[in-house]
């Protein structure tokens, strides 16, 4: 063991502490309390309304008349939203979830999303409210500006947008450069500082042309990967059809029961699932985390509900489909508790990829074309996300020096440890969270409002569609 190796196990001895501290019980229950309390206020409208919010995220809706002010259109924001979701959470993520929580952690994650899909809705209904034009001409939005401009809540407003550029190094920077380097490693034996130092360069082309040089970038990239990392995911699941119910009871039972130790798995406990499941379902979905609610103040929209339905719709598609995938590929392939050529328990990307080449031979080139995609949108979409934190505590002019920092950050997450890098993700996230959460509680009234003046809407127009589409008399 080298002395580097030493001092990267002190660091997360002392991370474990404070990542217990936070992730404890009072924020689990704040975090599932506000995500029903939302559903219940807005009467389940996740559930009633997701068939359009898919239709409208996906196809837009020519019913609507006029787009709106802003900088991107929905379906960019949608895509701003998911490269910083979709990605490392969904394919890394879900499997680091399962090799440390079991295959219970899966079930939580999806109460995480299934819940904070109406907490998505609110983060968007009031960033697009609230949102404000900067010296540059552009739209920003987010918690800090509907925790000034809404509750006049100042200090707090500036604590997560401290939060928020800190945070957007940790899960969307440090990590995606890791599992990229990692990976690459792994599979083709590239060295981990030439493909952290590829990364840095290809990142700093694209970060200069700000939010529409990345909302480009993330719409051409991820609706092109999802869809091929999909269909692979599920050839692995056809290909054990037999065993899908069999996956489904053990996920469920292991979320209320833990699971027991196999092979080099120790074993994980209830509230072990609990807590990492959360805290994935909180990355992938970003409900309640305070980032995606940046992307949605940008969007062209009439009415701050119906960018809301866009926004909401991200959490389900980046945890319910792919993170429901990957965790299927996992639970149907049987490698969860094996070891590695170095005698490792099998975590992260190696693990996923293990899963995958149980059916699909090659399988590294898909998991490997796919982390390299979305670990690279999400370093972009991240990015937007901090600079407009930065930018809302000391202005415009600070913008290129966040970037600069944000690029050279790359180098480091791409040469640390793993379970170093989610660490200090999970705990910029939950940093990120709290201040979100406890300010989207008094600001809930307004939500409720703009969800009524949505509904009207869409039964006013749901109406003269009806009507046109009536033959006239005679």
């Amino acid at each position: 063991m080298t002395l580097g190796s030493i001092d990267q196990l002190c660091i997360l001895s002392v991370l474990d502490s404070i990542y217990s501290l936070i992730w404890g019980m009072p924020f689990l229950l704040l975090l599932i309390g506000v995500s029903l309390y939302f559903t219940i206020r807005l009467r389940a409208l996740q559930f009633r309304y997701l068939p359009y919010a898919l239709k409208l995220s996906l196809f837009g809706d020519s019913s609507v008349k006029k787009e709106g002010d802003g900088d991107i259109s929905h379906f960019q924001s949608l895509m701003t939203a998911l490269a910083a979701s979709i990605g490392i959470g969904n394919i890394v993520g879900v499997a680091t979830a399962v090799a440390i929580g079991g295959f219970g952690a899966l079930f939580w994650m999806w109460v995480m999303a299934l819940l904070g899909m109406a907490t998505k809705f609110a983060e968007a209904v009031l960033a697009v409210k609230y949102r404000e034009l900067d010296e540059n001409g552009e739209m920003c939005g987010g918690p800090m500006y509907y925790i000034r401009n809404g509750l006049r809540w100042h200090k707090f407003a500036g604590i997560f947008a401290i939060f928020g550029a800190i945070g957007a190094f940790g899960g969307g920077n440090m990590i995606q450069a890791h599992s990229v380097a990692h990976i690459l490693q792994e599979q083709l034996g590239i060295s981990v500082w030439l493909s952290g130092g590829i990364m840095v360069f290809l990142a700093a082309v694209t970060l200069l042309g700000g939010i529409q040089s990345i909302s480009r970038v993330a719409s051409l990239l991820v609706p092109f990967m999802a869809l091929v990392y999909i269909a692979g995911g599920l050839l692995v699941i056809f290909a054990n059809f037999t065993a899908i119910p069999t996956a489904f009871f053990m996920i469920f039972k292991a979320a209320f029961s833990g699971q027991a130790a196999t092979g080099g798995f120790a074993g994980a406990s209830v509230m072990l699932a609990l807590q990492v499941g959360l805290a994935r379902g909180l990355m992938s979905s970003e409900s309640g985390l305070g980032s995606s609610p940046i992307a949605a103040a940008a969007a062209k929209t009439d009415l701050p509900g119906r960018q809301a339905l866009v926004s909401m719709s991200g959490g389900f598609l980046a945890t319910c489909i792919m993170c429901t995938i990957t965790g299927l590929v996992l639970a149907l392939s049987g490698v969860v508790g094996q070891t590695g050529a170095e005698g490792e328990l099998l975590n992260g990307a190696p693990l996923t990829v293990a899963a995958f080449q149980t059916v699909i031979p090659g399988a590294h080139w898909l998991v490997t074309g796919g982390l390299i995609f979305f670990a690279f949108t999400t370093i972009l979409g991240y990015a937007y996300y901090g600079e407009k934190c930065v930018e809302y505590l000391f202005g415009v002019r600070v913008i290129p020096f966040y970037r600069l920092l944000f690029i050279g950050m790359i180098l480091p997450g791409a040469v640390l440890r793993l379970d170093l890098v989610w660490r200090i993700a999970d705990i910029t996230n939950g940093l990120m969270a709290i201040p979100n959460l406890l300010a989207l509680i008094p600001l809930c009234g307004v939500v409720v409002k703009e969800s009524h003046i949505l509904e009207e809407t869409l039964k006013k127009e749901a109406k003269q569609e009806q009507m046109r589409k009536e033959p006239l008399p005679g």
